[in-house]
């Protein structure tokens, strides 16, 4: 039996259960859940799992341990004290890429990574005897979180966010995340075979990520991850092993209705290319369609859609320069970095509340259908005309938005 370890998964601030879901689904038992992320046990072959098969969390971190800091003195020797020896060959690439720092006495990112670098090649140098370390092999980036005094380390498994599936070549402004739009349609009853039609489809990402989970296609499959590298943790053979696993279990030819529509010509053929290096064009039809003449002949479907906010979405990532309030800073601190930046179709007010009317009124107009709408547009409801039964807080990048939640009725058996 491979040696077992505690594994953090940080997510959108608001998908956690969603996540939480996800992990057990791969059969590992989960430790801890807290704001924005999901900590769950695992060996070396969990980890690969994870980042090939999890299509809702930012990475996956390989906790180190933690300990108690309110000084720069108890910061450097409580991560001297982590067995780094144990982890790093001597000629491991090794740093802090990312620190993140609530309501703790230390805050500033830069002397954090500073006296933690330090702390790290004192630790290395007793074991290897050396004054200064190559670090011309493999990459171990380190993320550290400080609440309330407590640290946390652990090290990126994955490298670039595991919201970049691969597929996204081209985007229009302000994509939805590929990880935010699997978590928002596994919100949703939504399953393959049902209707789904996103009416502000953008570059596609919402119909794409949700023709993958009805093909079962593993949303890290067709990428690298940094770990690959760490042969001393991880036998290689593990990673060929889980993709062939996941190449197994794809169901490629199964019957979807799936549509995207958008008024940008541009858009939609960025979405068609998309979906062709996502492996599902032919589950998904794209078509220039403006949201006043969405129709459907069929009942039981789903618009499930990230509309235009009129908001600007910001790029922050822990460690730049902190917001001001705590649901900011909580939301940056576990987001774990990544995400997608970029300005949202920006309207004029009137233009924003005419948008939304004439979706709820197609809405209506469509036959026992399910609407499903993330925004930051406080005048949502209003402006559809509709009551949502639910609606989930959720953090796209730094804008707090919410998930809107219209089911309609349940077709009959």
């Amino acid at each position: 039996m491979m040696q077992q370890f505690e594994l953090i998964a940080p997510c959108h601030f608001g998908m956690e259960s969603v996540v939480k879901k996800e992990i057990y689904e791969l059969g590992y038992e989960i430790s801890e859940v807290s704001d924005g992320r999901v900590t769950f046990l695992g060996d070396a072959e969990a980890i690969v799992r994870a980042n090939i098969g999890l299509r809702t969390t930012e990475r996956i971190l390989f906790k180190v341990g933690a300990f108690h800091a309110e000084t720069w003195d108890e910061l450097f020797e409580g991560t001297q004290a982590l067995p780094w020896d144990d982890i790093l060959f001597r000629d491991a690439r090794f740093w802090v890429t990312k620190a993140s720092s609530v309501n703790s006495a230390l805050f500033s990112p830069s002397d954090i990574q500073s006296v933690m670098k330090k702390a790290m090649v004192r630790r290395m140098q007793r074991r290897y005897a050396l004054e200064q370390f190559p670090e011309d092999g493999a990459s171990y980036p380190i993320r550290v979180f400080l609440l309330k005094n407590e640290v946390t380390v652990a090290i990126d498994t994955t490298g670039e966010s595991l919201h970049k599936r691969g597929y996204r070549k081209k985007a229009v402004k302000a994509p939805i995340a590929e990880n935010l739009a699997a978590g928002l349609i596994m919100l949703t009853p939504w399953r393959a075979g049902r209707i789904l039609v996103d009416p502000f489809c953008g570059s596609g990402t919402i119909p794409i990520e949700a023709a993958m989970q009805a093909a079962n296609i593993a949303p890290g499959m067709n990428r690298s991850f940094t770990a690959e590298s760490w042969t001393g943790l991880i036998p290689p053979g593990l990673w060929e092993d889980a993709r062939e696993e996941a190449r197994e279990a794809m169901t490629p030819e199964i019957d979807a209705d799936i549509q995207g529509y958008d008024i940008d010509p541009e858009a939609i053929a960025a979405a068609r290319d998309n979906a062709r290096l996502a492996g599902v064009e032919h589950l998904i039809h794209f078509q220039v369609r403006p949201v006043s003449q969405l129709s459907h002949p069929k009942k039981y479907g789903f618009l499930i859609t990230n509309p235009p906010y009129g908001e600007r979405i910001s790029s922050f990532a822990p460690g730049s320069n902190a917001p001001k309030s705590m649901a900011e800073l909580r939301a940056a601190r576990y987001q774990g970095g990544g995400g997608e930046g970029g300005q949202k179709l920006r309207l004029p007010a009137a233009d924003l509340s005419g948008l939304y009317r004439t979706l709820g009124e197609r809405f209506r107009a469509l036959d026992s259908w399910s609407l499903y709408v993330i925004t930051s547009f406080a005048d949502c409801e209003r402006e559809l005309g509709l009551r949502a039964k639910k609606n989930r807080k959720i953090y796209n990048g730094m804008l707090k938005t919410y998930f809107y939640q219209f089911p309609g009725p349940k077709p009959g058996r």
